[in-house]
């Protein structure tokens, strides 16, 4: 059976995001915002594995193997409030001042390492009731103080004390106005980059074209564009908690899309959505749905330029003809660039459709959903816009005065321009390792640091 994964929400959009990810796994699972089982699916023939995701108290009673992290209270209350009993209390964590990061990357940084302990007491206790125990997923945004500052602690931390087991983040950026946020971007990628073993990304810019232009929401808010998200994430791990021959744990899944250590960045598609109007998408089934996650339209990251890719996955949800299957993967193999280095495939997986899912005219039980993730190359235009932000600000030394001196950050980690320099180092690396990774013989050259381009 599929391994055990703890999740963690660090942060305001983490937390939100994870409301709305629970919310959809409860629904899929057959168990109620409380935890208990529904009565009304008593007798349907399960085969699924809640038990990836959630511990079993008692015959009927789940609840998320699940960490929730804030240092102000107002949105973890709202979810207590909303899900009660559906969370174990003693998972969540919010500071005792409750005044919040103020959108610092080193006050988020600074507390988190101050009371590392009792979030390490929280997660090795999940560990303990976990009979095979995977890995963990972050859910985190890496623009405000707490998604990214203690977000940033949380992956050295779990890297330095697990390093035998996998790191995979759901990262969101952009996602805030706040003029520090490319100063906390920065500050975090280093931690994505060397801190984890696999990052699925998010450019809320995306997310908000996805919900205006084909979701026909006028004035998308975070609620849509969290429900975009937590979609992704149910769909990427459905084959864990519906286990098929293939594809159902985290290490399959990555060891199909990461073909070396450097290069873990993922893209996801998908389509179509459970609150899209169906009538937009018109025939939902395999080889319309395969087809159209080519879309650079439904990209959740924003790409100027095509890019070439390691990897594609592509999960199919529902009743699937495998006639239709492979004659779109052969379709849809020529629309698709690769490195010269690697197979030309498609990598498919169908999964299952929740028997706990009602059926409604958005829902049709018939209807197949897609998702696509991809290791591309096209990441770099993310990169390169956070980089670009950066170096605007630091060459002006602008807004500095958030971080240098006033920081906790610095009187227990030393001066944090230092790290600066360092994070933007590493950033340029990992951006040089993607443009590497486009020639013919990338996999038998040797690496020279010392004649790198600065390509940045």
């Amino acid at each position: 059976m599929p391994g055990e994964i703890i999740t963690l929400q660090a942060g305001q959009c983490g937390n939100q995001i994870g409301e709305q990810f629970w919310s959809q796994l409860c629904s899929e699972h057959g168990i109620l915002s409380d935890g208990t089982t529904d009565p009304n699916f008593k007798d349907v023939y399960r085969n699924d594995y809640p038990d990836a995701f959630f511990q079993k108290i008692t015959d009927n009673k789940y609840k998320p193997r699940a960490i929730l992290i804030d240092m102000e209270p107002r949105v973890i209350n709202g979810i207590t409030t909303r899900c009660q009993n559906l969370f174990n209390p003693r998972n969540i964590y919010i500071s005792s001042d409750g005044g919040g990061a103020g959108n610092k990357w080193g006050e988020g940084y600074a507390h988190a390492s101050k009371h590392k302990d009792e979030i390490f007491d929280m997660i090795n206790r999940e560990i303990d009731n976990c009979d095979s125990f995977e890995g963990f997923q972050l859910i985190h945004s890496v623009a405000g103080g707490t998604g990214s500052g203690f977000g940033s602690l949380l992956l050295e931390s779990l890297s330095d004390g697990f390093g035998k087991k996998l790191i995979q983040t759901y990262s969101v950026f952009g996602a805030s106005e706040v003029v520090v946020q490319p100063y906390n971007t920065m500050l975090t990628l280093k931690r994505l980059i060397q801190n984890s073993d696999c990052n699925v990304v998010f450019d809320n810019n995306a997310l908000m074209n996805i919900a205006t232009n084909s979701l026909q929401v006028s004035s998308p808010s975070y609620t849509e564009t969290n429900k975009l998200l937590s979609t992704v994430m149910a769909a990427s791990t459905n084959t864990i908690r519906f286990p098929a021959y293939s594809y159902n744990s985290l290490t399959s899944i990555f060891t199909t899309l990461i073909p070396t250590p450097d290069l873990h960045f993922l893209i996801p598609s998908y389509t179509p959505f459970g609150f899209r109007n169906s009538v937009e998408l018109g025939k939902s089934d395999a080889y319309n749905v395969i087809l159209e996650l080519l879309d650079k339209k439904l990209r959740m990251c924003t790409t100027k330029e095509e890019g070439v890719n390691l990897s594609v996955l592509d999960i199919l949800i529902g009743e699937l003809e495998y006639s239709e299957v492979q004659k779109a993967l052969v379709k849809a193999r020529t629309r698709i660039n690769y490195v010269p280095w690697t197979s030309s495939t498609i990598h498919f997986t169908p999964a299952k459709k929740s028997p706990f899912l009602q059926t409604t005219p958005s829902n049709d039980r018939n209807d197949v959903k897609g998702l696509m993730l991809a290791n591309s190359t096209s990441v770099l235009n993310l990169i390169h816009t956070a980089t670009s932000q950066y170096d605007q600000l630091m060459n002006r030394n602008a807004f500095l005065n958030n971080y240098v001196n006033k920081s906790d950050y610095e009187a227990e980690h030393g001066d944090i321009m230092e790290e600066f320099k360092d994070c933007r180092e590493v950033v340029r690396k990992m951006v040089n390792e993607y443009t590497a990774c486009q020639g013919t013989n990338y996999l038998y050259e040797s690496e020279d640091e010392d004649e790198d381009e600065d390509l940045l």
